[in-house]
């Protein structure tokens, strides 16, 4: 299960941040110093900062802010955290742009610096997104678009660490240290104030399910999300695309997408493109601004889009090896497929790549071999889709639940009579702060054909996992699902050596099969408690019941 170092998003092994650089490096933050610091509430400042990871940097960034007084509360605090992490994004944006224009002569760093501008302009987006919307009491979605920030300034990071060969590169990573460390202290007191609100005497650093801490809420079957929810089924297409010669439709989906118009709000104002049956040999991309884009097939396997982007090539990440890639809001997608068709010896390459805040994907078929869903951020929501691939094959850092879906294992074909050891997932959370992970509800976890020929004719050198930890604070749970007997006993796998085994959450409850058998797991998976079962419902997770439409 080798991995390449090719740069930004997958690299081969587990990036444990330096945090402990963060405190030495606080000279080069730039903040909007105060005259009037003396008027700053230091008390409350000290109180709130106790919530936070690094308290240090937390206190000297919030007591030279502006933006707070001896009146400020403690949701002035929380804004002001937010305020600096912005201050200090635009500071590591032009030290990225500064790399960029001074790279011409490497095409490496080059590369980097320019998908790093691309990920920190997704971060200023979200923090600014946060930031409007906190004081109107959307904690919820204000806690979903931080960790997003949050997990885009890591991208960057992990990316330049492997073009780290000049002063600037090297002094620009030490920027984005602090920020990352600033950011990450506003979105801890983002949570204790969404739990404890203006009680500040409970404030606390950020705790996960390991450490005993569940955000429960409203249980399955109850309240507003009990309804059955999905893709809405009256949508009218604005728009064509098809293989016809000589029909009045677009030829490729990216000219369809290209016609949505800018920042399309509403529910009532998706802009619905129609894909007819036929395979579209082409790379998409949905950039920020296209919101509410929808994508309308025939049925899986009749519309097919279809890439073959890899690692392998020069100069091609994993980031932009997708064949379909999305970062508009409130994308949705039914009836399709996508594929990338790299095959199982070119390592990391994406069929599809999701940014989308409240994404709903239905009746879907993804094909890949390594990383083939690439659900990289914030809240998606999956269902009756079918998923293939072998290595770490659904990975990212969002919020994502997949419900009603077949995950199928399909064999790497590379010197298949060796054996193999494949992961289903690779969960990648950074930070206990962030509001991230995998929910799979009533799936079927197994092989394809072709896959359970090699494992039935060998089942001691044919090994599969739930997942691995590809960040240290994975998270990752598998409900009521029935897993086949592929499964090994252990159930989840190390990455590497004992990083993240002791941060990570990897739960199971109810699931079913012969690969479901709890008694041989590893040490370090959790059965879910059934008291807490219902944190991880589609309303209480992803907030599912305010944005996902009801069936009927």
């Amino acid at each position: 299960m080798g991995k390449k170092n090719n740069t930004i998003f997958k690299p081969s092994v587990p990036f444990v941040f330096p945090m402990a650089r963060l405190i030495g490096l606080t000279f080069l933050l730039f903040f909007s110093f105060s005259s009037a610091t003396s008027s700053t509430n230091s008390e409350i400042i000290q109180q709130a900062c106790k919530a936070t990871r690094f308290p240090d940097s937390c206190q000297t960034s919030l007591t030279q802010s502006s933006n707070l007084t001896q009146t400020s509360k403690p949701s002035d605090v929380v804004e002001a955290a937010m305020s600096v992490s912005s201050q200090n994004l635009k500071t590591a944006q032009s030290m990225v742009k500064t790399i960029l224009d001074t790279s011409s002569d490497n095409t490496n760093r080059s590369r980097t610096a320019m998908i790093c501008l691309e990920v920190l302009h997704n971060s200023e987006h979200r923090i600014s997104s946060a930031s409007q919307v906190f004081p109107s009491g959307r904690i919820k979605d204000s806690r979903a678009w931080m960790s997003a920030a949050l997990a885009y300034q890591y991208d960057c990071w992990s990316g330049l660490k492997f073009v780290n060969d000049s002063q600037l590169v090297n002094q620009t990573m030490a920027f984005m240290d602090s920020l990352i460390g600033l950011t990450s202290n506003a979105l801890s007191m983002m949570i204790s104030y969404d739990l404890f609100q203006d009680k500040l005497e409970d404030w606390r650093p950020p705790i996960t399910e390991r450490s005993g801490f569940w955000e429960d809420g409203d249980v399955f079957g109850t309240g507003a999300g009990a309804a059955l929810r999905g893709f809405p089924l009256d949508l009218m297409a604005n728009v064509t695309v098809c293989k016809d010669e000589g029909t009045d439709c677009y030829k490729t989906v990216q000219a369809a997408v290209d016609a949505a118009p800018d920042h399309h709000g509403g529910e009532a104002r998706r802009f619905v493109i129609s894909i007819k049956a036929g395979v579209y040999e082409e790379t998409v991309r949905i950039p920020l601004e296209k919101t509410n884009v929808v994508f309308l097939g025939d049925g899986m396997g009749k519309t097919v889009i279809t890439g073959s982007l890899n690692v392998g090539l020069l100069g091609v990440t994993t980031y932009n090896t997708a064949t379909v890639g999305v970062l508009g809001d409130g994308f949705m997608g039914r009836d399709l497929t996508i594929q990338n068709t790299a095959g199982p010896d070119a390592h990391q390459a994406v069929a599809f790549r999701s940014d989308s805040d409240l994404s709903i994907i239905e009746n879907c078929e993804f094909l890949g071999n390594q990383d083939t869903l690439y659900a990289h951020s914030l809240r998606q929501y999956y269902k009756g889709c079918r998923i293939e691939g072998n290595v770490d094959f659904i990975f990212g850092n969002s919020a994502t639940v997949i419900e009603d879906s077949l995950i199928l294992i399909r064999p790497r074909q590379v010197n298949p009579e060796k054996g193999e050891t494949n992961a289903v997932t690779a969960h990648g959370r950074t930070d206990p702060a962030q509001s991230t992970g995998f929910v799979f509800q009533n799936c079927v976890v197994n092989g394809t054909e072709d896959y359970m020929v090699l494992y039935y004719n060998n089942t001691k050198v044919h090994k599969n996992f739930l997942g691995r930890p590809w960040k240290e604070y994975s998270r990752t749970v598998f409900i009521n699902c029935y897993l086949e007997e592929l499964i090994s006993p252990l159930g989840w796998m190390p990455w590497d050596g004992e990083f993240a085994l002791s941060t990570l959450y990897y739960g199971e409850f109810g699931n079913s099969g012969a690969g479901a058998n709890r008694t041989g797991r590893v040490s370090w998976s959790s059965e879910i408690p059934d008291n807490h079962i219902y944190s991880y419902s589609l309303q209480n997770f992803i907030q599912g019941d305010e944005w996902i439409p009801t069936s009927s």
